[in-house]
């Protein structure tokens, strides 16, 4: 028998795929500057008062789904093995974005590319782009530090992420912006994007996690030499 929690919880989640569809339509049909939180309510049949309930702007519904692949990195982090290193579990979390890329919701692979675009030319849009992406790097580096206490400390697990979400992110914004147009990039098979990603993921671990390389070490601080007076 389906209980009324969860006939609720369906029906926010439909709210909240009408809401992020109005707003995709919208965005495409009229560009950025054009769509108005009001519009995109009346898109998806409910009151501005409710938009507000599941957005806090028009621009975060470009990055709906940046908390379900946070959580599947998290989930992969936590579960890290005995044998692994860090750089090893940060390979392996973000191999597990990527595998899933295509399995989260319909809405990602119709919002990212729209999501590109307007990172490329709409100041607000970076500006929540940066603001998210700082906070997924803080977030997964305290994660990777509370899995490795023993072997990272704050600032090396800080590196190591910032590093290896550094390239993806960069290289994302390279292929695409080499590209002949965002949509042909991200349309059809996934798999060619995701190939640069990868690659990307690689070249930044090499040295800490390639053949031959050297553990990570820690540096202690030392005190400045003293002058001799002559």
């Amino acid at each position: 028998m389906t209980t009324g929690q969860g006939l609720r919880e369906r029906k926010k989640e439909r709210t909240r795929q009408a809401l992020i569809t109005a707003a995709l339509e919208l965005f495409e049909e009229r560009g950025y500057d054009e769509t108005t939180i009001a519009g995109i309510a009346a898109g998806a049949d409910v009151s501005t008062r409710t938009f507000f309930s599941y957005f806090p702007s028009k621009e975060e519904i470009l990055f709906a789904d940046t908390e379900e692949r946070l959580a599947l990195a998290f989930e992969v982090i936590d579960g890290r093995r005995p044998d692994e290193q860090p750089a090893d579990v940060l390979v392996r979390a973000m191999s597990a974005v990527f595998d899933r890329a295509g399995h989260f919701s319909r809405e990602f692979v119709r919002a990212a590319p729209v999501r590109l675009r307007m990172i490329f030319a709409v100041p607000a849009v970076q500006g929540v782009a940066l603001r998210r992406l700082l906070s997924a790097q803080q977030r997964l580096a305290r994660r990777l530090h509370a899995a490795f206490p023993d072997r990272l400390d704050a600032v090396e697990a800080a590196a190591l992420v910032g590093a290896l979400v550094g390239a993806v992110t960069n290289t994302m914004m390279t292929v695409a912006g080499e590209s002949d147009g965002i949509e042909e990039l991200l349309t059809g098979d996934p798999e060619r994007f995701l190939v640069e990603l990868r690659r990307a993921v690689e070249i930044a671990v090499r040295g800490a996690a390639g053949p031959g390389a050297q553990p990570i070490r820690r540096f202690s601080r030392t005190r400045p030499p003293s002058h001799q007076s002559r």
